[in-house]
């Protein structure tokens, strides 16, 4: 199941959730700044992540400049902790599954989320693709 990490104001979110919607994907809403994030939550999204706490945590963030934060001087707990408290140092949206992460609304990207007979083929000539009989239909 695909969950999606989102937060109310986001654009890249609504964008996430509308492509799924229109490709039929079914995904789960967390709403960080609703719903508490939770340990498994961070240690999933890390697990998936290539570069770990880099490609979640948003440097940019109004938290690490009012708290005067260095992310080098916390360990694993901490920093962990750090993030539950405060969801919003969370680059938006991170869509996880089982296999995936993605972090943002990458339009070509996303396509890794649509199930394997509606992937883009890289050699795809044959009018007998599941993909192209798709891309036909969505383009009506």
């Amino acid at each position: 199941m695909i969950k999606i990490y989102t937060a109310p104001s986001c654009l890249s979110c609504r964008k996430v959730k509308k492509y799924f919607k229109d490709h039929n994907i079914k995904f789960v809403e967390k709403n960080i700044l609703q719903t508490p994030l939770t340990r498994e939550d961070i240690y999933r999204m890390l697990i998936q992540s290539e570069n770990g706490f880099d490609d979640i945590i948003s440097m940019r963030s109004k938290v690490f400049k009012e708290k005067n934060i260095n992310l080098d001087d916390m360990n694993l707990n901490q920093l962990i902790d750090f993030i539950i408290e405060n969801p919003s140092i969370l680059k938006r949206p991170i869509i996880l599954s089982d296999l995936d992460l993605q972090v943002g609304y990458n339009a070509e990207d996303i396509s890794l989320f649509l199930p394997p007979e509606l992937r883009d083929c890289e050699d795809c000539k044959d009018d007998d693709c599941e993909y192209a009989k798709y891309l036909r239909i969505e383009k009506k």
